[in-house]
């Protein structure tokens, strides 16, 4: 047996000492630090993280007062969209009572330049009932219809008195037809009831009578 203060048995190795991995720092050297992806917020769109990278966070701030600019834009544009309303509805309203107050008027003036022609009609009637004979009556009734047409003139009413032309269906309407040799076919020959236009579009048709058996018309 080995005595105290001997040292080890030749051929024994004591057992060997427990090592620290302690990572070496070199001297003068920055340390490497990962980076670290920023994690986009749920209501950024993927792609749109992807491409700020870091970026993303400090663009917040900035992404923040532009969505309360674009609130304010979109509050002052709403506002200026309902006072144009509004102002378009009072136009609309005041057009509305223009139009129908110078329907009034134009149907008053109407009146007001045919009350004359009743007048000349209502003594036309005395005339013949008192005894007056019949000259006097057409001579009464002539000038009654002759300012009627002319107040109906002023209003841009013409009359449609299509006698010895040619048939034209946008005008007038055939209610029958005669055999005659002597005009052209398709000629009108007979007005039953005159038609009437105004501003250019028919108020009413004319009722005539059409010729047949004539030659063709020249085109």
């Amino acid at each position: 047996m080995p005595t105290r203060g001997e040292g080890p048995q030749r051929g024994h190795k004591p057992p060997p000492a427990a090592r620290h991995s302690t990572p070496a720092e070199p001297s003068g050297s920055a340390v490497d630090v990962p980076s670290v992806k920023p994690v986009a917020p749920q209501s950024v769109d993927p792609e749109l993280a992807e491409d700020l990278g870091p970026e993303l966070e400090l663009r917040g701030d900035v992404l923040d007062s532009e969505l309360e600019a674009a609130r304010a834009e979109c509050k002052e544009l709403r506002d200026v969209a309902l006072r144009s309303k509004a102002e378009f509805d009072n136009f609309r309203k005041r057009m509305t009572r223009e139009r129908e107050e110078e329907r009034r008027r134009a149907g008053e003036r109407l009146v007001t330049e045919l009350i004359p022609a009743i007048d000349n009609l209502e003594r036309a009637i005395e005339h013949t009932t008192a005894g007056g004979d019949l000259k006097h009556l057409l001579s009464g009734v002539q000038a009654v219809h002759a300012h009627i047409i002319a107040v109906l003139g002023k209003e841009g009413v013409e009359v449609v008195d299509p006698f010895g032309q040619h048939f034209d269906p946008s005008t007038q309407q055939a209610v029958s037809q005669r055999e005659d040799t002597e005009v052209p076919e398709g000629t009108v020959v007979d007005v039953f009831q005159k038609g009437y236009s105004m501003g250019g579009r028919v108020v009413r048709s004319a009722m005539v009578v059409v010729s047949t058996g004539g030659p063709l018309p020249e085109e």
